[in-house]
């Protein structure tokens, strides 16, 4: 029985999600990325290859914020409404959700449902 490891398991999964998920320039698309430590969340519109909003729990206004809180579903919670406040200041209330692999599960799930309480459509 050959196994695959966890990355590798995430790299086949997240190549078969690239395949049917794109941002335009009308629904950008909202990457998770999550470390072992920190959460990661950017809006990319594919058309055009860039960035239009970030957010991480690295930021220094960020870290001021994350102070108090307890446990990683907090934190992703408020990095998921940070990049949500930037993306609606941007003009951007529709996105498609990228999970990029992970399961959406846990800290995953949490930044989703802050990005939604702060008003980003998906």
């Amino acid at each position: 029985m050959i196994t695959k490891s966890r990355s590798k398991q995430r790299m086949f999964v997240k190549s078969r999600i690239a395949k049917k998920i794109r941002g335009t320039t009308d629904r950008p698309r909202l990457v998770v990325y999550r470390s072992l430590h920190h959460m990661y969340a950017q809006v990319i519109d594919d058309t055009t290859a860039k960035t239009l909003v970030s957010a991480s729990s690295l930021e220094k206004t960020m870290r001021e914020e994350l102070k108090g809180a307890k446990g990683q579903k907090e934190i992703a919670k408020k990095v998921g409404m940070a990049v949500a406040k930037k993306a609606v200041t941007a003009n951007i209330k529709k996105v498609v959700f990228d999970r990029n692999g992970y399961l959406y599960h846990g800290v995953v799930k949490s930044l989703a449902d802050g990005a939604r309480e702060a008003g980003l459509e998906f």
